[in-house]
């Protein structure tokens, strides 16, 4: 469901908890984008110099890689995981008509992406503020449930619930036709996991991703949490992924360049032997579900700067193995290709003047 972002397309369409980005055909492979700068003039020998040190980096994290591959398979006492099956999805559950509901609500059309950067005066600052907090309550709710046997399903409707009684409207249900009120991401599925029937395996870990929509504000954020006993080497990748979120945001605050987010986020994964999904990237939240800034959580050479008084997403998605994924037929659930394990984190954040505000603290 998510579109590819062409070059000279301001608008794109984006699917509801993490917004989807697929760069020109030259990246689609995880290539560095180090050897495809373009050169200054009279910098032709630094092109080739660029383009040896992206070889020497991509060596580097294929030797990580590999490592990392044989201490997987040289694991004797881990248990092996079974693939991810899709469960039965029951039918939408119902929104009093006294909540206020976002304007895609009714339309299974995927919305385009809002070239309109969110930007707060004081009383949007609050409201923002409100509804993130909202975010955070619920995630937190969430997150108490996870146990071994409890349903994805049973997981969304405690959240559907709980956003209701609040006043507030589950953002992600009916947005394109996603069906449910939370995405729920287990073991390898990177993002948009329907809740479903499965029941939570001993030594499972699952992405919770809420919104919610409150007086006509968005708060957006996610956890990787942890099912039971998880192996060792699973715990490390969501510890490290919630960190790679961490030192990002101590990144920003205004004036500061985009792209910075981005580099922090690669250096802390490539330590690790982590790789770092490009095609899920963060976005622009406020009174639109998604909009510009488009947030790189790879290296990038992407323009622009942070204002303050904005509110956006950071949400990095680090794999075990190849950062290629597959989506099922219902145009949502993504997976990593490999079927190896993914984790992700995201916060919504206010830009000040010296820093940044977690909006989505939990």
């Amino acid at each position: 469901m998510a579109a590819k972002l062409l070059a000279g397309t301001p608008r794109l369409s984006l699917p509801p908890c993490s917004v989807r980005f697929i760069s020109e055909k030259a990246f689609l492979g995880g290539d560095s984008l180090i050897g495809f700068l373009p050169a200054a003039p009279g910098q032709v020998a630094n092109e080739r110099f660029n383009t040896i040190i992206s070889r020497r980096l991509s060596g580097l994290e294929e030797a990580l890689r590999i490592k990392r591959l044989r201490e997987l398979q040289d694991n004797t006492k881990s248990r092996k995981r079974q693939p991810l099956r899709r469960g039965k999805v029951s039918g939408r559950l119902p929104v009093p008509d006294h909540i206020l509901k976002p304007p895609y609500v009714g339309s299974n059309k995927l919305p385009e992406l809002s070239s309109e950067y969110q930007i707060h005066d004081d009383e949007g600052i609050a409201e923002m503020r409100a509804a993130c907090e909202l975010s955070a309550r619920v995630l937190d709710f969430a997150g108490t449930m996870v146990r071994p046997s409890i349903t994805t399903d049973e997981i969304d409707k405690a959240v559907h619930n709980m956003i209701i009684d609040a006043g507030a409207y589950p953002s992600p249900l009916g947005y394109g036709g996603f069906p449910k009120s939370v995405c729920t991401s287990v073991n390898e599925c990177m993002c948009h996991g329907i809740p479903d029937s499965r029941q939570l395996q001993d030594g499972d870990i699952i992405n919770i991703d809420v919104t919610v929509y409150l007086n006509g504000y968005h708060g957006d954020t996610s956890k990787t949490f942890l099912c039971g006993e998880v192996d060792e080497r699973t715990k490390k990748l969501v510890k490290v992924t919630e960190e790679c979120l961490e030192r990002a945001i101590s990144v920003c605050k205004d004036s500061a360049a985009f792209k910075k987010i981005g580099k922090r986020i690669s250096e802390i994964a490539e330590k690790h032997g982590y790789g770092v999904v490009e095609k899920f990237v963060g976005h622009g939240v406020g009174n639109v579900f998604h909009s510009e800034p488009i947030i790189m959580h790879h290296r990038n050479d992407k323009s622009g700067f942070m204002v303050e008084g904005q509110t956006f997403t950071i949400e990095p998605i680090l794999t075990m193995g190849t950062i290629e994924c597959v989506t099922w037929n219902d145009g949502w659930t993504t997976l990593t290709a490999d079927g190896l394990p993914a984790a992700q984190f995201e916060h919504t954040i206010l830009i000040t003047k010296t820093g940044a505000e977690i909006l989505t603290k939990y």
